[in-house]
């Protein structure tokens, strides 16, 4: 594959860019003439997909070029709203390719169900009964499910654990491209009537979890030195900060907290591009931050002083789903597999947890060097320009007077355009 030229990419008009796809063959005819057409989710689609629907709610759809990932180039599709994110993706991107990319492990790809029991009289007993009949409630698991089955899929392993007054039946399943909820769900409760009579004790739920520990992707970078900055000693200062700032949100959980939001800037936005559950997948990787006890930040960095590298990783549970849900449906979400390249479930749980480490890299950069607000402000200003009303061939103006204005809000920007028009007239 023929390495894509991105230099001024983030310059281009929204048309420009999705030429720019065309002429590098990015996207397939049909996604092409989509987003030139701006087709996005139908009305009638949308009231499909929830209740009591009135219309359909749009975010900016983006994409981060340059991502290196496992020797692979990949575009990034993001939706979000929030100005730095997509900008600080892209720069993390470019530095990081040029030390070799990201390189990632998925670990596995499974999804855990759980039944609750409750007035279990013998508890040891129970436990027992239950894991002498795990073949059978194997079988009868995917007896419930079989079409998983028949893709190579289906339940796996069974444990059980007594917790307190509960005693817990953990089911493992494989749920190949699919996230799972609704076949791992369905299996669950076609294990109730033999639970309760194995056990002899009520059934109070059965669901699938979202801590899905059995899905854990890690991505990995390596960063020489001299990409941080060409003055040794100050890329060697930077290093050794941005180790400290990883060190800092594992004892911290004011900044542990505040350091994964980071992480999620970027997560979030691949995910709801690619039109999977951000909320299962905030809420797994949150609990796994707390898997010791104490909430800590996610990715760990560490300076090598002997090789002169600043290394990065980040391990998160991530069971990305590329078929089921909305995936189908939404024309938006189409557009962003094809521009991944239509990745399977673990390629593109991989591609996902990457920009979540480029995410964190450049806010610890920012952070440990010029401080967090220096790339903000120029885009908040932006975002005041647009909200006082300033037309794209005013907005540079604007930002420009702003930046230098003592107070930086709406009522300096509406004064300030205000003014730059009457000077016109």
């Amino acid at each position: 594959m023929t390495k894509v030229n991105w230099t001024g990419f983030s310059k281009k008009s929204p048309q420009e860019r999705i030429e720019h796809l065309k002429k590098n063959a990015l996207l397939t005819s049909n996604h092409l003439q989509d987003l030139q057409a701006n087709k996005l989710l139908g009305l009638e689609t949308a009231n499909q997909m929830a209740e009591n629907v009135l219309g359909t709610f749009s975010l900016p759809f983006a994409t981060a070029p340059d991502f290196l990932i496992n020797d692979k180039d990949y575009l990034v599709p993001m939706v979000t709203e929030e100005p730095s994110v997509v900008a600080a993706a892209s720069f993390a991107a470019k530095i990081i390719r040029r030390s070799g990319g990201f390189q990632t492990h998925v670990h596995d790809r499974k999804m855990i169900g759980q039944v609750a029991l409750y007035d279990v009289p013998n508890v040891k007993m129970a436990e027992q009964k239950i894991l002498d009949s795990s073949a059978l409630l194997l079988s009868q698991a995917n007896e419930a499910h079989p079409s998983i089955v028949k893709r190579g899929g289906g339940a796996r392993d069974i444990r059980v654990e007594a917790k307190e007054e509960f005693l817990i039946i953990y089911l493992t399943v494989d749920t190949q491209e699919a996230m799972g909820a609704n076949m791992v769900n369905t299996m669950m409760e076609a294990l109730v009537p033999t639970l309760e009579e194995l056990s002899e004790g009520q059934a109070l739920m059965a669901i699938l979890s979202n801590y899905a520990t059995e899905s854990l992707v890690t991505s990995e970078c390596s960063i020489d030195l001299r990409f941080l900055s060409r003055n040794k000693e100050e890329a060697q200062n930077l290093a050794r900060k941005m180790e400290l700032a990883s060190r800092l949100a594992q004892v911290d959980v004011y900044r542990a907290s505040t350091h994964n939001k980071g992480i999620f800037n970027g997560i979030d936005a691949v995910v709801m591009a690619t039109g999977n559950d951000w909320r299962a997948i905030e809420a797994g990787c949150h609990a796994y931050a707390s898997r010791d006890g104490q909430y800590r930040g996610l990715s760990n960095w560490i300076f090598d002083e002997e090789a002169q590298v600043l290394k990065g990783s980040l391990t998160l549970p991530m069971p990305i789903a590329t078929r089921g849900g909305s995936i189908g449906l939404n024309p938006t979400v189409k557009i962003a597999h094809d521009l991944l390249g239509q990745p399977q479930a673990r390629e593109l749980a991989a591609v996902i947890v990457s920009l979540g480490l480029a995410q964190n890299f450049a806010a610890l950069k920012a952070l440990t060097s010029t401080g967090i607000q220096a790339g903000h402000m120029k885009l908040q200003a932006k975002s005041l320009a647009l909200l006082a009303g300033a037309s794209d061939s005013e907005v540079g103006q604007v930002v420009s007077q702003l930046l230098e204005a003592k107070h930086l809000n709406q009522e300096t920007a509406q004064a300030i355009l205000h003014k730059l028009r009457n000077i016109k007239n």
